[in-house]
């Protein structure tokens, strides 16, 4: 087994507060940083007072050929991180490429946890917690949306997608067609200075939302049929 390290670690969504102790020590003491977006990452380097490391760009469009190399540095010995733009790696996020050629090549994995969107608009919404499914974005493709958001409404369990402000308006209008009386979730920039949580039925939110500009980053909860939290 490698002396070295591939350490996943979770990034604020908002508020650069959230970051962990833990993290920025994983961070200080990384020989390379492997990052989404190397200008996003140097702008969370610099709050945090940390020296310019040396910062490779590991994205969908390039995870498949970069992994490799950096699971070979880590195979010599090195510490390697990586940050995800905002919240946890491989979430809706690259990384997952990555820590199945760790797993290839008996690298070791760590992950270091902290900022989730899911998991903190679920703990807001007011919506039973037990059991959840997460979808990811919701299809921009309207058949493959309505296929999706039929599905959530019949499941059980409460239902998690990000979607894009520009399209909110068109997905509330659809389950205000399908579950007008079905209670949603829309939460909205989470623990930035502007979050909000707006809670209702679909009827309600779709009224709520219409004819107004909607910004910031989204994550809609639908609850599930089910009646309660079960025992």
């Amino acid at each position: 087994m490698t002396t070295g390290i591939v350490q996943l670690i979770s990034t604020p969504i908002g508020n650069l507060g959230d970051i962990s102790f833990r993290a920025v020590e994983c961070i200080k003491s990384a020989d390379v940083i492997a990052c989404e977006d190397t200008r996003h990452s140097s702008r969370l380097l610099r709050h945090l007072q940390i020296e310019r490391k040396e910062l490779v760009a590991l994205h969908e469009h390039n995870e498949t050929q970069r992994a490799g190399a950096l699971v070979e540095r880590a195979a010599q010995g090195e510490r390697i991180v990586f940050l995800s733009d905002a919240g946890t790696p491989t979430i809706s996020d690259p990384g997952y490429r990555l820590v199945n050629a760790c797993v290839e090549a008996s690298v070791r994995i760590e992950v270091i946890p902290g900022a989730s969107a899911v998991i903190t608009a679920l703990a807001g919404s007011g919506m039973p917690t037990d059991a959840f499914y997460f979808g990811g974005f919701l299809p921009v493709k309207s058949g493959r949306k309505m296929a999706q958001i039929e599905q959530a409404i019949s499941r059980i369990e409460t239902s998690i997608f990000f979607e894009s402000p520009h399209r909110i308006l068109k997905t509330l209008s659809v389950l205000a067609d399908l579950a007008p009386e079905r209670r949603l979730c829309v939460a909205r920039e989470l623990t930035k200075k502007f979050e909000t949580y707006h809670r209702g039925t679909a009827h309600d939110l779709l009224e709520e939302f219409s004819g107004k500009m909607v910004k910031g980053e989204i994550t809609l909860l639908i609850q599930g049929a089910g009646k309660g939290k079960r025992k």
